[in-house]
């Protein structure tokens, strides 16, 4: 093989740790791990969601030999040079993952490479794009006729995170009783044995987000709901799926009342951060009733996620690796405080960030959102998917006490759970995107060999 460069075009956290990540590793098992005739680098474009850390996670990633972070993402449409001055080879392909799909057709253009979408629910510029491999054959369908040859089916990326998922006990199991820092492995994956499932002790994963926004009515909110289940079902373990963009000390900052004035409004009366002095040890927050909630910070946390009765979660990237490991939750939507919702895209985004003038533009935008939502409804990735209410979405002026019942009842009936479990799995694509996906990208790479020769 003569030497290539694949260019991976993507933005928000989501999107790298879902994507990206299933798809670098499949690029290597197909194209090899020689460095001096495969280089893989990867361009991030601005996100509304994005916390600044993409890069850095991105990087991380073994297989991947460069990243530019996306504050530099303009330099490089507009003129399509990096930040670094990269040097690019006169073979190459671009994968798309994430951002608006004109991005991979400009680049393309100006580094002469041939370009592959992976494109969910729309695919766009048929005519620039060289081919798309798509989620669903309802994407393809959507197409003129004539593009038909460019459209290959490779199934869902967000299921790679569920084939790495290994559960080696039945949710009914009784599991031995082992020491809470003990682990077992299965495969390549490494469970802790503490959150292997047990029905005398269920799991209740709480995820508030990563960004201020959310998480300063999702942290104590869920810890307050945590709170009331824990007082009636004391057997009930909870932990909180930390995001990798985000520091414990900023996480538990948002639990603290006198940091963050929005937990009065869910009657919650903190909690503190404990961080272990054994280093194999979980940190925790620990709450003004004695309640201790783990803090899990392996990511992905899918090994975690996977050993969940259910889950607590807001809107956004986490109802969907929800969805695609098919397991249950609600969605939270608590509007205590109009004003803290301002992850949005485009101007009303800039509008809500606004230093001085944000808060009311964001009540207005809010507002008017909402007012939307209640007539459409479905906010949740897993009911947009369905076009039902597979998962339960709650929004309002939430009260824990309200979402406690409901999860009580939840854990009372598991058949309710079992339904929601079938009818995420239902709803989403086929398996193996990842690979599919460098298959063509393998495709393309021979195209663009015939056509210099």
């Amino acid at each position: 093989m003569t030497q290539v460069d694949i260019l991976i075009l993507s933005n928000g956290p989501g999107e790298v740790t879902t994507w990206v990540r299933p798809v670098v590793k499949a690029l290597r098992q197909e194209l090899g791990y020689d460095r001096s005739l495969v280089r893989i680098s990867v361009v991030l474009s601005p996100c509304s969601n994005a916390s600044g850390k993409e890069a850095a996670i991105a990087l991380s990633f073994p297989e991947v030999d460069r990243v530019q972070g996306a504050e530099h993402f303009w330099q490089f449409l507009l003129w399509g040079k990096t930040f670094e001055n990269w040097d690019w080879r006169s073979r190459g392909i671009i994968v798309f993952l994430g951002g608006d799909q004109i991005f991979p057709v400009i680049i393309g253009k100006k580094l002469g490479y041939r370009t592959v979408v992976y494109a969910e629910w729309e695919a766009r510029w048929h005519n620039w794009i060289d081919r798309f491999g798509v989620m669903k054959p309802e994407v393809a369908a959507k197409a003129p006729a004539k593009y038909a040859h460019k459209f290959t089916v490779v199934g869902d990326l967000m299921l790679e995170a569920q084939e790495q998922v290994s559960t080696p006990y039945p949710r009914s199991a009784t599991l031995p009783q082992l020491r809470p820092s003990a682990t077992l492995r299965t495969g390549s994956a490494q469970v802790t044995a503490s959150l292997l499932p047990n029905p005398d002790s269920p799991i209740i994963g709480l995820l508030p987000g990563s960004k201020a926004a959310k998480l300063a009515q999702g942290v104590p909110l869920c810890l307050a709901i945590a709170e009331y289940v824990h007082a009636k079902r004391p057997q009930t373990r909870f932990v909180i799926s930390v995001a990798p963009t985000l520091d414990l000390p900023t996480l538990a900052s948002f639990a603290d009342p006198q940091k963050n004035s929005i937990a009065e409004s869910f009657g919650f009366g903190g909690a503190s951060l404990i961080i272990p002095e054994d280093a194999k040890g979980k940190a925790l927050l620990k709450t003004a009733t004695g309640l201790t909630v783990e803090l899990w910070q392996e990511n992905p946390a899918y090994d975690l996620l996977s050993q969940c009765c259910i889950c607590l979660t807001t809107v956004g990237a986490n109802t969907a690796e929800l969805g695609a490991l098919g397991v249950p939750m609600i969605v939270l939507l608590p509007t205590q405080q109009l004003d803290a919702m301002r992850s949005w895209d485009g101007l009303p985004g800039l509008l809500a960030n606004l230093p001085g003038l944000g808060t009311p533009f964001a009540k207005v935008i809010n507002w008017s959102f909402l007012r939307f939502v209640r007539h459409k409804g479905l906010l949740a990735w897993p009911n947009i998917w369905a076009q039902e209410e597979i998962v339960p979405e709650i929004m309002g002026k939430v009260q824990p006490q309200d979402i406690g019942e409901m999860v009580l009842d939840f854990l009372a009936n598991p058949e309710k759970l079992d339904d929601m479990r079938v009818k995420l799995r239902n709803i989403r694509g086929e398996s193996g995107a990842a690979q599919k996906i460098a298959q063509i990208v393998g495709e393309e790479i021979k195209k663009s060999g015939e056509m210099r020769e």
